[in-house]
């Protein structure tokens, strides 16, 4: 049997080592070291969170190789699936799924060339879709592809009261990343303020 060559990238040394520990064991699979990752048919990517620098990670497996790249998360949402898709991921596994037999079988299918997706968030890819198809007919329309769902949530705050400092607490970004946030939709959709933001979006039924 010719073996997997699997890299794995993890910048908490526990969860790397974690999923190493599972991994090794396995005669379908060889963990390479990392001065040995150019030789990896499959890398596996372990975070807790899809977040700017898992993105260039990502990104940068995309350009660099000829791996095939598979996620293992521990929160995943509307955002983290658009992000995984751009970036060539073809495989999600959460964490919280993460057996050693699950792995292998991500591992197996991702050197296949097949793609691996829990029920739940195949559902949320169809409907994603679903709505790029509707606003490639009607690109000027307002859809729920207008918001992301983390810019949807922060606007949904805003219209319940909450100033940054709050609505940084309960979505547990930082308060500069609220503000970017807020700031990126207003330009993006070319509307004065915050309160304008909130009234276009209940509006056109996005909140």
């Amino acid at each position: 049997m010719n073996r997997i060559p699997v890299a794995v990238y993890a910048e908490d040394p526990v969860l790397r080592a974690g999923i190493t520990h599972q991994l090794r064991p396995r005669p379908e699979v060889e963990v390479v070291r990392p001065d040995e990752e150019h030789r990896a048919a499959v890398s596996l990517v372990v975070v807790d969170r899809v977040d700017d620098e898992t993105a260039r990670l990502l990104r940068r497996l995309r350009r660099s190789s000829a791996t095939r790249t598979g996620l293992v998360v521990g929160r995943f949402d509307q955002d983290a699936l658009q992000t995984t898709i751009d970036c060539g991921v073809t495989a999600v596994l959460r964490r919280a799924d993460a057996d050693q037999d699950r792995l292998v079988g991500t591992v197996s299918a991702l050197h296949k060339g097949e793609a691996v997706l829990p029920g739940d968030l195949l559902g949320t890819l169809l409907d994603h879709v679903s709505r790029l198809q509707r606003s490639v007919l009607d690109p000027n329309g307002p859809s729920l592809s207008t918001l992301t769902s983390r810019e949807a949530d922060m606007l949904r705050l805003v219209s319940e009261g909450f100033d940054t400092a709050e609505i940084a607490s309960k979505t547990s970004f930082s308060e500069r990343t609220v503000k970017n946030v807020l700031h990126e939709v207003t330009t993006r959709l070319q509307l004065r303020n915050r309160a304008h933001a909130v009234g276009y979006a209940m509006r056109h039924g996005l909140i």
